[in-house]
């Protein structure tokens, strides 16, 4: 058992063929909130309904629409430094990206699926 906690899901993102387009779906059909950050360019844009939300990413116009691209659980910050650490020691491959707001861990699942493990580090929404 790893000695850290997860607290929720707190994001699926998808790619999608027009990012406004989408974004107006989700907004105007199942009335989530829309939040975009300056520094982090036109995308992602997030979709929330109170702290669970959607990323749109734009589709790689070289491949076919991915139906999900990864999906993210929620840590307190000190989790995610003892997850971190936990996947060093046993030597589980994993990327950190700081995303300016949240600092994530990335690893990839036994079926190639991208598992993203985040944190807040900056007050944001």
């Amino acid at each position: 058992m790893p000695p850290f906690q997860l607290q929720f899901l707190d994001h699926v993102a998808i790619r999608v063929k027009d990012l406004e387009k989408a974004a107006q779906w989700y907004e105007g059909t199942l009335g989530l909130k829309r939040i975009q950050f300056a520094e982090w360019g036109p995308a992602p844009i997030l979709l929330l309904a109170d702290q669970t939300g959607l990323a749109l990413f734009p589709a790689d116009s070289k491949k076919s629409i991915q139906k999900i691209d990864h999906f993210a659980f929620r840590m307190e910050f000190n989790q995610f430094e003892i997850a971190r650490d936990f996947f060093r020691k046993q030597e589980i491959p994993f990327e950190e990206q700081d995303h300016h707001f949240f600092k994530s861990i990335y690893l990839t699942d036994p079926d190639g699926h991208t598992v993203e493990l985040t944190t807040p580090i900056k007050e944001a929404y």
